[in-house]
């Protein structure tokens, strides 16, 4: 596992205990921390010089500043290009299959959901956005996982011990490492179960030029309708409009 940077992730902390709220004073902070208030105010101190945090000069509370917006701005406008170019392959792909269709981004150990288009059959699955579950655990994360490098996978989840959303999650590094490199072979992945028990999941990447990965587009839905002898075809559906979205961000 990478090593951690102590001072870093005092400042991290302190930047995540801002965002939820106004403002706050240094007792405040050093109390939501755990941080004593010296190295509160000495961080403060550095964040405020740096424009990543700000004093009000009337009530000398902080709160976040705006730097932060530079920071965000170029991921929100790359999130809204992706968006843009997948939106329609996701409802073509709901379209086809009935089921609900989801594109996901890799946030550390966590895939992210970015964006769905709810499945229309009378058992459907409901998707909130910005929702994060951990990446071995769905089909999503494993196709987003699958084209890393290995070393890269064991750094990302760390130790060999993963934890378990339901009886049939891979709980070991070994048989997580196993099973991505199934899936980088056939081109896809599988959720059977893995994170949430009679759901079941069939995703595959979206790739750049060099075939890093990008996001990935999944279908979900009951078990029993989305994993059995035609599965192949739903990731052969899943894999066109994935290059299709890729021809699209690399234009």
């Amino acid at each position: 596992m990478a090593q951690r940077v102590q001072s870093l992730d005092r400042a991290l902390d302190l930047l995540e205990a801002l965002s939820g709220a106004d403002e706050l004073g240094v007792s405040e902070l050093a109390a939501q921390t755990g941080l004593v208030p010296s190295t509160t105010h000495r961080l403060l101190g550095t964040l405020v010089d740096r424009g990543y945090a700000a004093q009000n000069p009337a009530t000398g509370r902080y709160l976040l500043g705006y730097k932060l917006l530079q920071l965000t701005g170029g991921l929100s406008d790359r999130m809204a290009r992706l968006r843009t170019a997948a939106r329609p392959h996701l409802e073509a792909i709901q379209d086809e299959t009935g089921e609900t269709t989801n594109l996901c981004v890799l946030e550390g150990r966590n895939v992210v959901y970015v964006d769905s288009v709810s499945g229309t059959r009378s058992v459907r699955l409901f998707t909130d956005i910005g929702h994060a579950i951990p990446a071995h655990t769905s089909g999503a994360g494993k196709a987003l996982l699958a084209w890393r490098d290995p070393i890269d996978v064991e750094a990302l989840l760390g130790g060999s011990e993963l934890p378990a959303s339901t009886p049939r999650t891979l709980t070991t590094l070994t048989a997580l490492q196993d099973d991505l490199a199934k899936i980088r072979r056939r081109g896809y992945s599988t959720d059977n179960e893995e994170h949430e028990l009679g759901v079941g999941c069939v995703a595959t990447p979206i790739l750049n030029r060099s075939g890093a990965p990008l996001a990935a587009i999944s279908v979900s839905g009951p078990t029993t309708r989305i994993l059995h002898a035609d599965t192949a075809d739903i990731a052969g559906l899943l894999r066109e409009h994935a290059e299709q979205v890729a021809a699209t961000l690399e234009a």
